[in-house]
């Protein structure tokens, strides 16, 4: 954990933003793990005080149950036992083919094959010396248009929040939240970002502007609202630190899983034994790092902004890169689930406490303390 502190002193009543990033299953278990600890480390610190939430991607689920009024606690226990029904995410959630979608990829496959018979047909009219094999791959390349937009749809999971804010009276739209909340998606069509909740954007229902900012692409096809479509919220800015500064937040709060992993020393647990590289986990990992690096990487960039505009501070909860080999386990699996939980909390707690008594007199100055 570490504090950005700008030059300024900061100022005795203040707004406090939670930001928090996209990061996968693992990445939510983590958030949630962090915050019970810093709610039951930090007096001062509620898990419904802040000002605002602000979500990306998985971030994004975690945040509405907050702004919501769900206790991080009650979300903790939830996750911990197996048989504990309070939130029942599983992987059928989340991992569903888009079979529209793939309807629509062979259906335009054929379109494409047709015209490329037609080309090859024709091309004994044509002029110029094009290679055989050149012309041949042009015809081919038709068949790239027709990729499917993503693998998996997420109109299950958009359903299963549905219901989950309904049997725990979490109101499923942003104007009658009890307290702020921002969803940042992607809009595919303009690259522009949007945040649901916000002024143009606050008749969304909540569960489809989370579905809408998981929208991971390649992965999940883009989920449409209306006549767009929207992907990630987490491709451009990662923590949103921007939102939180524009609402008048003195501190912003936030938990980033996404941090590349370090396998120095340490063996990677792959469905094939335990190996050296996150190369042995196969593309879907490699993906994964790449993700994380650059992700990381933008984070730190955001903060060093707000921390030369000295309007803000900026409080990161983190893992360390050799612990997120955590978050190689199969999130799914109850054992890798308890594992990163506990070790989400116990080592917030441990830097907590370092934290307060490193920087005592700002803790002071916010009217925090160690509880």
């Amino acid at each position: 954990m570490n504090l950005v502190s700008p030059s300024s002193a900061p100022r005795p009543a203040f707004k406090c933003a939670l930001c928090l990033p996209g990061g996968g299953m693992t990445g939510a278990l983590y958030q949630i793990g962090a915050l019970a600890a810093l709610e039951d480390g930090v007096r001062g610190i509620d898990g419904q005080g802040f000002s605002m939430y602000v979500g990306a991607a998985s971030g994004a689920a975690v945040a509405s149950a907050l702004a919501g009024g769900i206790p991080i606690e009650r979300l903790y226990r939830a996750l911990l036992d197996p048989i504990d029904n309070f939130f029942p995410i599983d992987r059928s959630h989340m991992v569903r083919f888009d079979f529209d979608e793939w309807r629509r990829a062979l259906t335009t496959s054929w379109v494409a094959l047709r015209h490329a018979f037609a080309r090859f047909g024709s091309r004994r009219d044509a002029t110029g010396n094009e290679p055989p094999q050149a012309f041949f791959w042009q015809q081919i390349d038709r068949l790239n248009d027709s990729l499917p937009a993503g693998l998996f749809t997420l109109d299950r999971y958009e359903r299963f929040l549905a219901e989950f804010y309904l049997r725990r009276n979490i109101p499923n739209s942003f104007r009658a939240m009890p307290r702020t909340l921002r969803v940042a998606a992607n809009d595919l069509d303009s690259g522009e970002r949007v945040l649901f909740g916000a002024p143009g954007f606050e008749d969304v229902p909540v569960s489809l502007a989370c579905a809408a900012s998981l929208a991971l692409p390649l992965f999940y096809s883009p989920v449409r609202i209306g006549d767009r479509h929207f992907m990630e919220g987490g491709l451009g800015d990662v923590a949103h630190l921007d939102v939180a500064e524009q609402s008048g937040a003195s501190i912003a709060v936030v938990v980033n899983p996404l941090v590349p992993v370090s396998t120095e020393h340490h063996g990677v647990p792959t469905g094939h034994g335990v190996r050296s590289s996150v190369r042995d986990k196969g593309l879907l990992w490699v993906f994964n790092q790449s993700m994380r690096i650059g992700a990381h990487a933008r984070l730190q960039q955001d903060i060093a902004r707000v921390e030369a505009a000295g309007k803000m501070r900026v409080l990161v909860l983190e893992p360390e890169p050799t612990d997120v080999l955590l978050f190689l386990h199969n999130p799914a699996n109850m054992t890798a689930r308890r594992a990163i939980l506990e070790y989400a909390y116990r080592t917030t707690r441990e830097r907590i406490a370092r934290w307060i008594e490193k920087n005592r007199d700002v803790v002071e100055t916010f009217g925090w303390s160690a509880a």
